[in-house]
């Protein structure tokens, strides 16, 4: 055990303080909430960008779907609001194109 009130279990460190376990735990859980929203935008963003290149006929609808995933990204404060509108601008070029 060090003095910080926390221990070394084979590598793993686990906090001994009851709030800091709590800490751990909700902030393993929001990672992993945060590491899938954004997984789902790139996602998202991806398929758009596929069908434009391939000239699909659902072009429409899926710049629907990645724009809305890419504010959702943007509302939970995944990305930024300048990558968001970057991001949402090219597409529409594309779409435009």
């Amino acid at each position: 055990m060090t003095g910080n009130g926390i221990h070394n279990f084979g590598g793993e460190i686990m906090p001994i303080i009851k709030s800091a376990i709590k800490r751990v735990k909700t902030s393993e859980k929001a990672n992993s909430r945060n590491s899938s929203q954004l997984s789902k935008m790139r996602t998202a963003v991806k398929k758009f960008e596929k069908a434009v290149t391939a000239g699909a006929d659902n072009i429409e609808e899926l710049y629907q779907a990645a724009v809305s995933a890419v504010d959702k990204a943007a509302s939970k404060g995944l990305i930024k609001a300048n990558k968001a509108a970057r991001d949402k601008s090219r597409m529409a070029a594309r779409l435009n194109k």
